[in-house]
């Protein structure tokens, strides 16, 4: 399944970007060598060839460099002899330049590719531990079809403290979507040790309830051995979903999260909880019990699981994102360019990329085949 993203593909403004790089020492030589030869006796410009290997280490690697200063020299030489006919002292000086540069640029050049292959090196391992910690959902889980977007906020990076899981169990399609206290690496543990516990206790928990408290059993573990020192203090909204194999039903457990939206041909509602419920890590402090939401939930019928980075957007004015409003318009469209205009339309209405990290999952009852209702969803 791919996912919709907000990073834009740089694919080719850097093809064409490096081309330009790798050609622009060339052409301050062709430059410097025409107009050393096409103007007048004692304006000289062939000493802008220095300048070419120096150029050249932003983007060849060293023996490309010193390649570079060889062709700057020659050009010189014989831009000397065209103009003096022999190559007289001034020439010299400024071959002696070009040769000092070259060597010069030729180990920066050879600095700058050994840090390219370490930085190479570690986006490569942390690219592996990011997609540890949120791996890709797969296109279709049990007769549930699946759709995300995300971005993460923090530059560079591919998560943040937003998180979400689908996986199949003996209870069928279970799902988690929540939003993590806090920006940075200390959110991004916490969501990973969520994640952790989810993936171990959505196999064998009975219900929802129970699949909460062991979320916050592992986050009271989590927060005894964690590295930040207010992990104990850190708390995390989440929605938790569950999709029967056998009913046409769907069970929500919401803990303190914006409340999904439900999408069905007649039109899309808000799954506000009847109880409200304290984010996870918050409920020894706040008496409460957890008590599973059910919705019809048939074929065709689709859930949105949203974090606060979609509900909380504003205007210039300082309205909030009109999200059941939009939905509204986007109920005929398939799941991924649903997806994709709510992304759009976020960046509009927001007149700019987020500044929050943004989560969305799409689940969709799938229908089976009219002429075999027993096929297997999977």
């Amino acid at each position: 399944m791919p996912t919709i993203t907000d990073a834009p593909d740089p694919a080719r403004p850097r093809t064409v970007l490096s081309t330009i790089s790798l050609l622009s020492p060339f052409l301050l030589i062709a430059l410097a060598a025409a107009a050393d030869s096409e103007t007048p006796a004692g304006q000289r410009y062939d000493r802008f060839v220095v300048a070419a290997p120096a150029l050249a280490a932003a983007s060849w690697g060293p023996l490309g460099t010193l390649m570079i200063g060889v062709i700057a020299v020659l050009t010189e030489v014989l831009l000397a002899l065209i103009r003096e006919g022999v190559v007289g002292a001034s020439a010299v000086s400024v071959i002696a330049a070009t040769v000092t540069v070259s060597l010069a640029a030729a180990y920066t050049a050879g600095q700058r590719v050994h840090r390219e292959r370490d930085l190479a090196m570690v986006r490569s391992v942390a690219q592996a531990a990011q997609e540890v910690v949120l791996r890709p959902l797969p296109d279709r889980i049990n007769g549930v079809d699946l759709d995300l977007y995300y971005n993460a906020a923090a530059e560079q990076a591919q998560i943040g403290g937003d998180f979400y899981e689908a996986v199949r169990t003996p209870f069928g399609v279970r799902i988690i979507l929540g939003d993590v206290q806090g920006k940075g690496l200390p959110a991004v543990e916490m969501a990973a040790a969520l994640l952790g516990s989810f993936r171990e206790a959505a196999y064998d928990s009975k219900d929802l309830p129970a699949l909460a408290s062991r979320l916050e059993t592992g986050l009271s573990r989590y927060a005894e051995r964690a590295s930040s020192p207010d992990a104990a203090e850190r708390f995390a909204t989440a929605v938790l979903l569950e999709i029967p194999d056998d009913r046409p039903e769907a069970r929500l457990l919401n803990c303190g999260h914006p409340p999904p939206g439900l999408i069905q041909p007649d039109g899309v509602r808000l799954l506000e909880p009847e109880l409200p419920l304290p984010p996870l890590n918050l409920s020894a402090l706040v008496a409460s019990d957890y008590r599973t939401q059910t919705v019809p939930f048939g074929p065709g019928d689709r859930v949105l699981l949203y974090t606060d980075g979609i509900s909380e957007t504003r205007d210039r004015s300082g309205e909030f994102y009109p999200l059941t409003d939009r939905l509204t318009r986007w109920t005929s469209d398939p799941s991924a360019r649903l997806l994709d205009n709510l992304r759009r339309d976020l960046r509009r209405y927001a007149g700019g990329p987020a500044d929050d990290d943004v989560a969305a999952l799409l689940a969709t009852r799938h229908a089976p085949p009219a002429d075999d209702p027993s096929t297997d969803l999977d």
